[in-house]
């Protein structure tokens, strides 16, 4: 009995390797059935709105709503997405002008005009007109009103996309079981000016700036489960923040202070004067003081030392 419990013995210590190595791949797939990607078959979602987006729809009301057209917003960076992702698809939106018209509509104070598709709108109008000419059924003849005319020309661009701006990480392992984090920063830069049609003199100028925030967390196991087999477990996170809310963030920042810039300015007023104390105007307000560049005066040249434009000859 001895040596058949023996022989059990080891028959079990030889089979225990195997189930081991078993039961270790069969905990990995499972956990990798588990991180399926989410929300492929969800409907469809609004955009989500951007904290700038937000300040925009809390504006006081206007005086007078003000006509802006916006011709183009275009991508001046010239930057592309890093190899191997793609040589020729670029790093930021190129819908850049559209994200412009939403935010100019849900801030309550401008009305814009299409004027990025103006042939199509124009050639739309002629058909307008080619029917009102020869009106069916002996109705009434028609007549195409004329284009609502802009007072400003919104103009400016994504001027800067920098990548990496900062890196850094950090790491740490005890006893077989560690933990590695990793981070990146990336700088989009947007410019917007608003120019009077009239004179076509710049009314203001504001240029803002969005990060975008990319980390990775790499947990990892491993230890000796015998004198020969070796266990190891990796894992991994990563979160890269969407470049396109961070221009749209870029854009809605930069009508913010565009519009109290101009309010400040007297070139569009508020409807309620008193609405000039609000908290989300002072709030702009305050960060334009605090961004304020200070310059210091040149210091005067002492008596015994030589002027910089004196003649040396």
């Amino acid at each position: 009995m001895s040596a058949l419990a023996a022989a059990r013995g080891t028959g079990m210590r030889s089979l225990s390797r195997p189930c081991l190595i078993t039961l270790a791949c069969l905990a990995l797939s499972a956990c990798a059935v588990q991180q399926r990607p989410t929300n492929v078959s969800s409907e469809a979602q609004l955009t989500p709105a951007t904290p700038s987006a937000l300040n925009l729809k809390q504006l006081p009301a206007p005086q007078h709503k003000i006509v802006a057209a916006v011709y183009g917003f275009r991508d001046e960076t010239g930057q592309y997405k890093p190899s191997p992702d793609s040589s020729f698809s670029t790093a930021v939106t190129q819908g850049a002008a559209s994200m412009l018209m939403k935010a100019l509509k849900d801030s309550g104070w401008y009305v814009p005009v299409e004027r990025e598709g103006l042939q199509s709108l124009l050639t739309e109008r002629r058909v307008l007109r080619a029917v009102d000419e020869h009106p069916q059924d002996g109705g009434p003849q028609g007549q195409v009103p004329n284009l609502l005319p802009a007072s400003i020309i919104l103009e400016g661009g994504i001027i800067a996309y920098d990548s990496n701006t900062r890196t850094g990480g950090l790491g740490a392992q005890f006893l077989g079981i560690g933990l590695s984090t990793q981070y990146s920063v990336d700088q989009v830069t947007v410019n917007l000016r608003a120019v009077d049609v009239m004179t076509g003199a710049v009314l203001d100028s504001v240029s803002t700036t969005k990060t975008i925030y990319s980390y990775e967390i790499h947990p990892s196991y491993f230890r000796f489960v015998n004198y020969y087999d070796l266990l190891e477990i990796e894992g991994g996170y990563t979160h890269n923040e969407p470049a396109q809310l961070a221009v749209k963030e870029a854009i809605d920042a930069a009508v913010m202070h565009l519009t109290v810039q101009g309010i400040r300015d007297g070139q569009w007023r508020l409807r309620n004067p008193a609405d000039w104390n609000a908290p989300v105007i002072q709030r702009y307000l305050k960060a334009e003081q605090d961004e304020a560049i200070t310059v210091t005066p040149r210091s005067a040249a002492k008596p015994d030392e030589p002027s910089a434009m004196k003649n040396n000859g």
